[in-house]
Parts: C-alpha cells; sequence; structure tokens
C-alpha cells in the first residue's frame, strides 16, 4: 500500500514516503525535531470507578501485605533486645503477687497474637481503602461534571 500522492504525504530525499512538512520556524533546517517544547493543555473529565476500584484494591494489599511484614519484623526485633522481657519484670514488679499466681505478658503481646490482630487490621483497610476509593471516583466524576475536571498541562521534553 503506497501513501505517494496522497494529501499528507511527501517523498523524502532518499524516495520513501513521509509525512509532508512545512519548513517554518519551529523546526530546525533539515531535520524533524521542533525548537521548543509542546505543551498540550488536557482534563481529566472522568475517572472509571471500576478501574480505580481494582487499582486501589491492589495498592491496599500491598499495603497490608507490607504492614502485616513491618509489624512482623518490628516484633522480632523488640523481643531479641529483651523490651518484652523487661516489661514482663517490671510487670511482675508493680503486681507483686503474694498468692503464687504469675503474670506473664507474652500470653497478652505474644507473636501470634500480634500477627493475628495485624492481619485483621490489613483486611479491614483493605475493605475500607477500596470502598473509599471507588466512592473517590464517583464523586469526582460528580464534580468534574459540573466543572469541567482536573486541567493538566503537558510537555513535550
Amino acid at each position: 500500500m503506497s501513501t505517494v500522492g496522497q494529501s499528507g504525504t511527501a517523498l523524502r530525499a532518499d524516495g520513501s514516503p513521509g509525512p509532508a512538512q512545512a519548513p517554518g520556524p519551529s523546526t530546525l533546517p533539515g531535520g524533524d525535531r521542533p525548537l521548543a517544547p509542546r505543551r498540550v493543555k488536557l482534563s481529566v473529565s472522568r475517572v472509571d470507578p471500576w478501574t480505580a476500584m481494582k487499582l486501589s484494591f491492589l495498592l491496599s494489599v500491598a499495603v497490608g501485605i507490607a504492614g502485616v511484614v513491618m509489624v512482623t519484623v518490628l516484633w522480632t526485633i523488640l523481643s531479641s533486645m529483651g523490651v518484652f522481657a523487661d516489661m514482663n519484670r517490671t510487670v511482675e514488679g508493680v503486681l507483686n503477687t503474694t498468692n503464687g499466681a504469675k503474670f506473664d505478658l507474652m500470653n497478652y503481646i505474644g507473636l501470634g497474637r500480634v500477627a493475628s490482630l495485624s492481619i485483621v487490621i490489613a483486611v479491614i483497610d483493605v475493605i475500607l481503602i477500596t470502598a473509599i476509593s471507588t466512592l473517590g471516583a464517583f464523586l469526582y466524576n460528580v464534580c468534574a461534571s459540573l466543572v469541567g475536571g482536573l486541567q493538566v498541562t503537558l510537555t513535550d521534553d
């Protein structure tokens, strides 16, 4: 399929068809590159709620996993430093139980309980962040229909 002779095409010096270009002040002599970067004004007039929901779900799952890993690593570091043993001795000294009952802080803040609680919080965060982002997309669409959307200027460097 040849484009020679069609409107908007011309022959290059090597004989191959290319876009017709009128030399002017915006191009370099003998080149296709413009002197100044192009600026394009665009407006974001609509955000697809389904896409916003999928993206926010994936990002919130990643943040949730990172949170659970962070809590587990932090607990391990504190445990290896002996912070929980010191806290346990302090609480035993304050309570000073005389009936022989021992207080063990690890029954309340053991790794299993802390990791389980962080997983529950991560699941709740995934649900909330996904719902809030989807609702935000709907609200943006309503506001953008009233005022025209967010205007963005893009430049070509």
